[in-house]
């Protein structure tokens, strides 16, 4: 049971991390990824389904590889649209409504994660500043904010792993508990049921072989459940949309290691806790009082931490931060564990670990961008084109496309949809942005250079900072603050 302090803290935790995920919410525009999921999301409120195209736009940033017949959507599963939708359906369509149901799926992490290393290593203390860690997690709150998958994925891999444990000690529906955390985990994004199911068979197969069986069965229906979208899946032709892995796999590993140093995990945590291991070593003579049980309990998250890995290294051509998204609790509750060790030491000690690790991350960063006003490119060209344009006008933009989809009602041509450009021709808004985000919008950018006579058009400067995107989810390019040195945005209008 939980004694009324430990409540008390940890519903301390919660509420600042309501306040740190919710806070200033809307003030940002959606940048180009989240523009994508909230404009397919808007689909299912006239179609039903998510569609990549809303009989004026289109919505791929893949060449029109992210859907198929009749645009319907496939490079995503489509809980997180449904979701996005839900909130449209009954708060209206808005930046904060599209962010809002994911923020909520970070707070419930939170408490989550709380209630499954309380259930895993039965410690209040552990969870408590696990889930108070997790709070301070700059690299989860900028994830969570995102109107993106990244917080389903979290939060449900956490369900899944507390189902687990469930499970293990064969508690009453934990079977049925892990099969719908499960099946909600892939149709969050279907690549991570692959990792939650080789750390807990693995698990299994070296500390619980008697539980084997029935754990096998609970992934054999998990599969049987979900087999009409794993087949449909498999007719996919994902190659077209991400192609291959174009980083050498030892070069991937680096970069994710170097990410989670910097973002999650520093690695002074590590001497640290070698000095608390010699320090018991010698006070009592063990390194761990049962090494066994030891061993059990820190081996399922390490296992989840690798399977995350190399299903990065199997599956994506880069090794992007935000596909690690699931494993950063886990890494946060390692953290725990040893400034857990640390308080055994002595309170200052532990107090000293946890204050130099948000000291040294990127918190007072974050809590300047939470309250403060922030302008961005995608902000600027939208609040002038919706105030000097009409909803028929054609806008054609080499990058960016998305955003403009969804604050304005025009027709928007260019970005990565691999669409005509022939429109692009007479439109009455021409945008080239300043920095280019891969060769799909070079060829965009060229074209539009090349098919355009720019002596019809005049040159308008607008106050805003002309960055790549809005602000994007890798904490070692989202912006805490407004970029006030860089270009301004330049819009071009075609004169009558």
């Amino acid at each position: 049971m939980i004694n009324r302090f430990s409540a008390n803290i940890i519903l301390l935790a919660i509420m600042c991390g309501a306040f740190f995920l919710i806070a200033n919410l809307g003030n940002q525009y959606l940048w180009q990824d989240e523009a994508e999921t909230a404009l397919v999301s808007k689909t299912i409120l006239t179609e039903g389904v998510p569609r990549g195209y809303d009989g004026k736009n289109f919505f791929s940033q893949e060449l029109g590889s992210d859907y198929g017949k009749n645009y319907i959507w496939h490079r995503l599963m489509w809980l997180p649209y449904y979701t996005v939708a839900g909130c449209y359906a009954v708060f209206g369509v808005s930046t904060i409504t599209s962010r809002l149901p994911f923020a909520l799926f970070g707070i419930a992490s939170v408490y989550l994660t709380y209630l499954f290393v309380l259930k895993w290593w039965g410690s209040e203390r552990k969870a408590l500043l696990s889930a108070t860690m997790l709070t301070f997690c700059v690299a989860f709150l900028i994830l969570c904010r995102q109107c993106r998958y990244y917080s389903l994925v979290i939060f449900f891999s956490m369900l899944s792993l507390y189902a687990y444990a469930m499970f293990l000690e064969q508690k009453k529906y934990s079977r049925l508990m892990l099969v719908l955390s499960a099946t909600l985990l892939f149709h969050s994004q279907h690549i991570n049921i692959g990792i939650i199911f080789g750390t807990i068979l693995l698990h299994t197969i070296i500390f619980h072989q008697k539980r084997l069986k029935d754990l096998l069965i609970v992934i054999a229906t998990v599969l049987i459940v979900n087999g009409p979208w794993i087949i449909w899946l498999t007719g996919i032709n994902f190659a077209v949309a991400y192609g291959t892995n174009v980083m050498p796999f030892y070069l991937s590993i680096v970069l994710m290691i170097s990410d989670i140093v910097h973002y999650v995990f520093p690695p002074w945590l590590l001497l640290l806790a070698a000095g608390l291991l010699i320090f018991k070593r010698i006070k009592t003579g063990a390194f761990f009082a049962d090494k066994h049980a030891m061993l059990e309990k820190i081996s399922l998250p390490i296992f989840f931490i690798i399977f995350n890995m190399l299903t990065i290294l199997i599956v994506s051509p880069f090794p992007f931060f935000r596909y690690m998204a699931p494993s950063i609790p886990i890494l946060i509750i390692l953290m725990a564990l040893i400034i857990d060790m640390a308080a055994g030491v002595h309170s200052l000690l532990a107090a000293a670990a946890i204050i130099a690790v948000i000291a040294t991350g990127q918190f007072r960063y974050y809590i300047y961008e939470i309250t403060h006003d922030f302008d961005g490119p995608m902000e600027g060209i939208c609040k002038y084109l919706n105030e000097h344009g009409e909803p028929n006008d054609t806008v054609a933009i080499d990058y960016g496309d998305m955003p403009v989809k969804f604050y304005t009602k025009m027709r928007v041509v260019g970005g990565l949809t691999g669409e005509n450009l022939e429109p692009a021709k007479n439109a009455k808004w021409v945008i080239l942005r300043k920095y280019s985000n891969c060769s799909k919008d070079i060829e965009v950018k060229r074209y539009l250079i090349q098919n355009i006579n720019f002596v019809n058009y005049r040159r308008v400067v607008i106050d805003y900072p002309d960055t790549m995107n809005e602000n994007r989810e890798y904490p070692g390019q989202h912006y805490f603050a407004t970029q006030k040195y860089e270009d301004r945005v330049v819009i071009y209008e075609r004169m009558n």
